[in-house]
């Protein structure tokens, strides 16, 4: 083909261009994200829900307590997912982690039962 645009004509072995090493898929090393959860993001719903006055303890507090959630909300997510043999978490594991909690959300369609 002309102008090298024929199927892999410019790529050696694996794929990867002419013997460069290219890019290689590695897993990006995750450390403290829970910090994402900013003072005035926990300042922000504690006035939501009408503290008039913060403490310093509460935003380490308040971090340790959402991550507590979402680790036992993701713990149920997997188990649906790795039931149903998918690699790929869905709204309605979600729903469902949350329903088997007691703490459903509404709002959104469950797929599963077609309702709307």
């Amino acid at each position: 083909m002309a102008g090298g645009r024929g199927k892999n004509v410019a790529r050696g072995p694996g794929g990867r261009g002419l013997g460069g090493k290219g890019v290689k898929r590695h897993r990006k090393i995750l450390r403290d994200n829970i910090l994402g959860v900013t003072k005035p993001a926990i300042r922000r719903l504690a006035r939501r829900g009408g503290v008039k006055r913060i403490s310093a303890q509460i935003y380490d507090e308040a971090r340790a307590a959402v991550k507590a959630r979402l680790v036992e909300i993701i713990r149920d997510c997997v188990t649906y997912t790795e039931y149903r043999q998918r690699k790929t978490v869905t709204i309605n594991d979600v729903l469902h982690a949350l329903r088997r909690m007691g703490r459903p959300i509404y709002g959104f369609d469950d797929v599963t039962t077609g309702t709307r």
